[in-house]
């Protein structure tokens, strides 16, 4: 009976940690809702035990509470197959600390990568000169903000522009 009173009191102390708070964007759970939640984190021993263990009352007294089935990962074949072709193709860490892998150290001694097909240089020249017209860049400074952030005024939006080009309209002004 001491163990059940136990159950219920750290149960009740934690059941504000299962409702969320609206102002952190998250919706709140009703009352019904958290009371089901904590019916069933007592059924099944998923509530933190008394003291400094850390764990939880399934862990400590397995024998009442029925045990989740561990999620399965990859098989030991597969684990071997990816072995085998991280060596074959050098993506491998190389010892020491730098941190590379031993193909872009010595790229020489194993097959070289497909390179990726990857956008023409007018293509990238466009979208430079599209940025720069939107103010899609990224300004000076640490905040992170972008040009057309800290002065809109200044910047063409691409998406009024486009909408107002695609109905044919026009309000003069051309930057």
């Amino acid at each position: 009976m001491k163990l059940k009173t136990t159950l219920i009191i750290l149960a009740l102390s934690a059941a504000p940690a299962f409702a969320f708070d609206a102002s952190h964007g998250a919706q709140s759970k009703t009352r019904e809702e958290v009371k089901a939640e904590l019916s069933q984190a007592l059924r099944s021993g998923d509530i933190m035990a008394g003291g400094e263990i850390g764990a939880k009352v399934s862990e400590l007294s397995s024998g009442g509470y029925q045990l989740k089935t561990p999620v399965l990962g990859k098989t030991r074949d597969q684990v071997r197959a990816e072995l085998e072709q991280a060596v074959r193709s050098g993506d491998m860490l190389a010892a020491g600390e730098s941190g590379s892998r031993l193909n872009e150290l010595q790229p020489d001694l194993y097959p070289a990568k497909v390179a990726q097909a990857g956008k023409t240089r007018e293509q990238v020249k466009e979208e430079l000169a599209e940025a720069i017209h939107t103010g899609d860049l990224m300004a000076a400074g640490e905040d992170g903000r972008k040009l057309n952030e800290i002065y809109p005024g200044q910047y063409h939006q691409h998406h009024a522009g486009s909408a107002a080009a695609q109905s044919g309209h026009s309000n003069g002004r051309d930057l």
